[in-house]
This record gives C-alpha cells, sequence and structure tokens, in this order.
C-alpha cells in the first residue's frame, strides 16, 4: 500500500511530474534496489526487513526461487541453483571454463551463440538468470514505493566490456525493465560519497566485490563528477577468496579434486562463512561432512587467511598503479580512498590498500548499500525529479575501441578512459584498384593485434566507386553512449555511400529471442503469479512444521496430555500433507488450523518457560532489578 507523501507548503512536487525511478546495484553475491524518498535515498528492503538479495537462483518443476530461499538449497541442489552468474554474463562458453574453480553446471551451446546452463526445466542463459534477479528487485521496489516503475539505473563494474554491459541491457529487458543508463559501480559509489561530503578533489574509489573488482580515480570539482581513469578485474572478488580457502580445507581434509558438487558447494559456503567470521575474530572454526559419513574439524587462523589471500589483494594493487599512471597522478595526490564492495570488510584488504595509497581507507560508509545508493541518486535526477540539480557526471570508457587494419592490426579509434558519451571519426581508404566494398571489423581491447583484442562486430560499407588504390575516403565514425554501448558508421565521402551497426556482441541475445523471452513472460504471468503464491504459501508452511516438530521434540510428552499430542499430531499431518497440494488456498487454510489447534500448547510452553526463568529468585528480586532499571533511565 503506498503511503501519502508529505511535504512543506510549497515545495510538494506534483504527482504528475515526479517519477517512480530506481538504482539497482545487480552483484554477484548479492543484489540491492534503491530509491530517493523524499529527499534522501535509501536501499529498500524486503518484507522480512533484508535489504541484501542473495543473487541466487533455483530452477525447480514449481517454479523460480530467487534469494534467500535459493541459497538455502544450493549444497542440496547445486546442479539447477546458480550463484554468482554475473560471472557468467556476456562471456562466450571458452572464457566461462577459463575462470578457474570447477563449475558444477552444464553448459550447452546449441544453435546459438549465448552459453546454456542446463536446469531441471530446461536450458537458461546467464542472462535469462540475472533477468529473475532483476524480477525480484522491482517486485521489491514496485511494492515498496506504491507505483509501477518508469525506469532503473543499473549499476555494472567499471571494466565490464561491450558484450557485458549489453547482456546487461538484454536482462533488464527480458525483465521488462527500462534502463535509464549503465552506471560504472565505483561512479556510483562516488555520487553518494561526494554528496554525503561535499568533498572536492581526486578521490579513488577501490571496488572489490564478489566476483569483480574496479578502481576509479575521479576528480569531484562544484557538483562535476569527473572520471579521470578506470581500471579493475572483471574475474576477481571475494569469490576468489572462499576458492582458495576451500582448496585449503581440502588439503587438510583430505578431500580429493574430483569430489561431488554437493560436496563443492557446501565446501565454497564453509569458506565463505569462516571467510567473514575473520574479517571480526583471529580463528575461525570449520566443520565438513565427508563422503564416508565422518566429519572433519579444524580451525583457519588470520594470518593462515592473510597468507592465503595475499597474492590476490596484490593482484589488485597492479590495476591501481595502471589507473593512477592513466590519470597522470601519484599517490600523493589522493585525497583519500573510498572503500566500497563487501569484501573490502577484509582487514588484509584495508591493510595493504592503505599501504599503496599511503592514507587510511574511508570505511565510514555501508561498502554494500552505497553502490545502490549512487544509482538511485542517479535515477531521481535522470527522471527529471530535480530539475535544479546541477550535478554533472563525466564517465569514461573502459577499454579502447577500434578497428582491424591490414596486416592484422588494430587502429584505436576511442582510447580507453575517455569521457563518455563521445563520438570519434576517422578516414581509412582501399588497398586495391577497383576495390568496391570495404570490411569493418569493430574490436576492443589494448593490444596491438586483432587476435589478441575482442571482437564486437563485422558490416560491410558496399558500392564504394572503384578508384585507384588510397584514393578513396571512407569516414568511420564511433559513437558511445552514457551507458558506454557502441555504434559505429562508415560513409564513403565521395559518393556518400553509407553503413552502419548497433554493435550487439555475440554473447548478448538476438531481439527475436528477446522477444520470445518477453512474449514467454505475458503469455504465462497469470500462472507465474499462481506459483509464486503457491511457493510463498509452502515455504510458510515448512517453517510452522519444522517449529512445531522441534517444539514437540524438546517438551510434547511433558505439557501435552496423550489425547492432546493426539489431535497436534492430526493438524500437523494434514498440514504436511496439504503442503504437497498444489492450491495456495488450501495450505493457507491448514496452516492456520493447526495454529488454532496449537494456542493452549503455545501458551503452556510460555508459561513453562516463564516458570524456569524465575526458579531461584523471589518476586521481590525482580522487584528491585525493575526498580534499578528505572533508575538506570534518569537523565
Amino acid at each position: 500500500m503506498a503511503l501519502l507523501q508529505l511535504a512543506e507548503p510549497g515545495q510538494s512536487e506534483a504527482p504528475h511530474q515526479h517519477r517512480l525511478v530506481a538504482g539497482i546495484d545487480l552483484g554477484t553475491t548479492n543484489s540491492l534496489v534503491a530509491a530517493v524518498r523524499g529527499r534522501q535515498a535509501e536501499t529498500l528492503p524486503d518484507e522480512e526487513g533484508r535489504h541484501l538479495l542473495p543473487s541466487v537462483v533455483r530452477y525447480t518443476l514449481d517454479g523460480v526461487i530467487v534469494g534467500d530461499e535459493a541459497k538455502l538449497k544450493a549444497s542440496a541442489d547445486p546442479l539447477n541453483t546458480i550463484v554468482s552468474v554475473k560471472r557468467l554474463i556476456g562471456r562466450g562458453l571458452g572464457e566461462i571454463k577459463s575462470l578457474g574453480g570447477r563449475l558444477p553446471y552444464e553448459f550447452r551451446q546449441q544453435g546459438s551463440a549465448v552459453p546454456r546452463i542446463h536446469m531441471v526445466v530446461g536450458d537458461v542463459s546467464p542472462i535469462e538468470v540475472s533477468a529473475e534477479i532483476l524480477k525480484n528487485l522491482v517486485a521489491r521496489a514496485e511494492d515498496t514505493l506504491g507505483g509501477d516503475l518508469t525506469g532503473a539505473v543499473i549499476t555494472v563494474p567499471a571494466h565490464f566490456d561491450d558484450a557485458q554491459r549489453q547482456a546487461t541491457k538484454d536482462a533488464a529487458k527480458v525483465a521488462g525493465l527500462k534502463v535509464l543508463r549503465l552506471l560504472n559501480e565505483p561512479t556510483a559509489a562516488a555520487v553518494a560519497y561526494g554528496l554525503d561530503t561535499g568533498s572536492d578533489g581526486i578521490h579513488a574509489i577501490y571496488d572489490l566485490g564478489g566476483g569483480t573488482f574496479d578502481i576509479s580515480i575521479l576528480r569531484l570539482n562544484r557538483g562535476v563528477f569527473e572520471v579521470l581513469s578506470t581500471g579493475g578485474d572483471s574475474a576477481l572478488g571475494g569469490d576468489d577468496f572462499d576458492r582458495l580457502i576451500a582448496e585449503w580445507i581440502m588439503q587438510q581434509a583430505g578431500i580429493q579434486g574430483d569430489t561431488d558438487h554437493a560436496t563443492l558447494r557446501h565446501l565454497m559456503e564453509s569458506a565463505c562463512a569462516a571467510k567473514e567470521i575473520l574479517t571480526l575474530s583471529n580463528e575461525a572454526g570449520l566443520g565438513i561432512q565427508l563422503e564416508d559419513g565422518s566429519r572433519w574439524r579444524g580451525w583457519l587462523s588470520r594470518s593462515k587467511f592473510d597468507q592465503l589471500v595475499d597474492p590476490l589483494i596484490r593482484k589488485t594493487l597492479a590495476p591501481c598503479r595502471r589507473a593512477l599512471r592513466d590519470a597522470g597522478i601519484t599517490t600523493e595526490e589522493i585525497e583519500d580512498v573510498v572503500m566500497v564492495g563487501g569484501s573490502t570488510r577484509v582487514p588484509r584488504v584495508r591493510e595493504l590498500v592503505g599501504e599503496f595509497f599511503k592514507t587510511e581507507p574511508m570505511v565510514s560508509i555501508d561498502p554494500d548499500r552505497v553502490v545502490a545508493i549512487g544509482a538511485a541518486v542517479q535515477a531521481d535526477i535522470l527522471a527529471g525529479n530535480k530539475p535544479n540539480d546541477k550535478m554533472l557526471l563525466l564517465d569514461v570508457n573502459p577499454l579502447s575501441l577500434g578497428l582491424e587494419t591490414m596486416g592484422g592490426l588494430v587502429e584505436k579509434v576511442i582510447p580507453r578512459n575517455t569521457t563518455i558519451p563521445v563520438a570519434r571519426a576517422q578516414e581509412f581508404t582501399t588497398f586495391k584498384d577497383g576495390q568496391a566494398a570495404m570490411a569493418v571489423h569493430v574490436l576492443q581491447g589494448e593490444r596491438e593485434l586483432v587476435s589478441d583484442c575482442r571482437s564486437l562486430a563485422r558490416f560491410e560499407l558496399r558500392g564504394i566507386p572503384p578508384m585507384v588504390a588510397g584514393a578513396a575516403r571512407i569516414r568511420v565514425t564511433f559513437s558511445v553512449d552514457a551507458d558506454g554501448l557502441l555504434n559505429v558508421d562508415a560513409e564513403e565521402q565521395s559518393s556518400g555511400i553509407k553503413a552502419s551497426v548497433e554493435v550487439k556482441p555475440a554473447y548478448g541475445l538476438t531481439d527475436s529471442e528477446i522477444e520470445a523471452m518477453l512474449s514467454d513472460s505475458i503469455d504465462h504471468a497469470k500462472g507465474d503469479m499462481e506459483t509464486r503464491r503457491l511457493r510463498e504459501e509452502q515455504v510458510a508452511a515448512e517453517r510452522v512444521i519444522e517449529a512445531l516438530t522441534a517444539a514437540l521434540r524438546d517438551d510434547g510428552d511433558t505439557l501435552l496430555s496423550a489425547e492432546e499430542r493426539t489431535q497436534i499430531d492430526a493438524a500437523l499431518a494434514s498440514l504436511i500433507e496439504a503442503s504437497k497440494s498444489s492450491g495456495h488456498k488450501v495450505i493457507k487454510a491448514a496452516v492456520k488450523a493447526l495454529e488454532t489447534q496449537c494456542d493452549f500448547y503455545v501458551e503452556r510452553r510460555m508459561n513453562a518457560s516463564v516458570k524456569t526463568a524465575m526458579s531461584g529468585h523471589t518476586v521481590d528480586e525482580f522487584g528491585g532489578l525493575k526498580k534499578k532499571r528505572r533508575e538506570c533511565r534518569k537523565p
């Protein structure tokens, strides 16, 4: 239900002028959605008050499950539960297999350039998996804001290439979401940080998330956020920390590398839990169930953890050096370093980053939420909700864009770290006499050879008037929009013959594939809603069943007569049977019936708990304690 929006007299916005928009941090490990409410940007929680949505998607015959419920089943059903899909999006099959670590999925690539993952419901692409996460976040935003979103700013790693950016936009399209802009994650953090502090000068944004690392050097001056340079690694993050810990556990416990997928997923979960404990403690306990049924237990110290992850942390410092060199500055000119991303909570990360930049890193802002908040601020501005806001955001393209020339060489048209949006043109000519066509091969990368760069697109300019070699003047124009996406036009100057291409990388979806997915989502909208309701009631029933079963095991025999126990057991059995039903109303009624049947049992348990707590004490003692508490509250 929408809340009334109150404002000071003369400052209220006309309802038709205010657009509902959001900022979305589509993360590797967790995702968030934020919006500007009143004058403050804030992340939006779900119905249970949770702000972080685990970026985990599970496919079942009953429907798709996203978030915490999917994460709980990751070890039990690893082949149908996809985690860290952000590391797969926009990548080819060869790239995915070279990422390192053993992925528990069965990949297929039949009749499409988009790698697909085989699930129990069929084959799905990383784009479709990401779309499920986006749908969940959009639903949360619309429930909270009380209306349909008109668009969103989605953040991406600054080092995402064109294919990964296009695939992210495709995912939003499948989710039915209009993208106002793709915004680099460090830039989004700078927006939030700059608004909070108003600090002009040069800042470094060090962003280490679950699966990606970015470094951005920015200059803030009177509301202008200018990105001077970016760098990073789109396949380096906290997941790699977890993998190193998991490999260490396998060595200690004598687990072979060819163990089953469930054990591997459990190892990763245990490794992640140990990493999180070690951010606050000097030691973390570990317990792993082995294939023979025995259990291995051990301890991981902070010092050993630091030793394991040190090479990965130092690996992030090389892009930092390059970013400083590209920006033409030294560490002495950096005013401060803003830490972004959950992995920056690791003490060793903060220590090494502080040593490199020779300054204490800024850790006062929540590293998980700052990106989504910055995206929400930018979305609010792009939607026109703040017409008087004078903030200007100047982002850059992360990688150089160019063309193949004779000899398999790359001619760079737009160098990396060029401020976007931008358009650059360059003239080329023919190689042979009478040449009537020219093949245009668009590439992305920093190397000099075509074979060392990434191919983005190919097209041909035909109809060139026959001339001697070198006489034709062919102007090729590269246009990069604010999302970092590319269009290329070629024109023969004397004849006006033109050709162009909107670069759709090989690992995005074709328009027909996107249309088919959107059509399917519309056709099955009602069925999908019913499936969602059913799953919600099944989850509620599972919680009630587990709680009651545990209670009966603890004190059912002591607090209940035989007849009462029989009645409750019967109601419990009815709920268990109803939970297998395909009707959400049937399950809801069974839950209510069981709760009604158990009212007297709940009351007895509460009375027994109070009696146990008061055992050995007098009423006067509790009265005295109450008096002392009142006295402590006096000013």
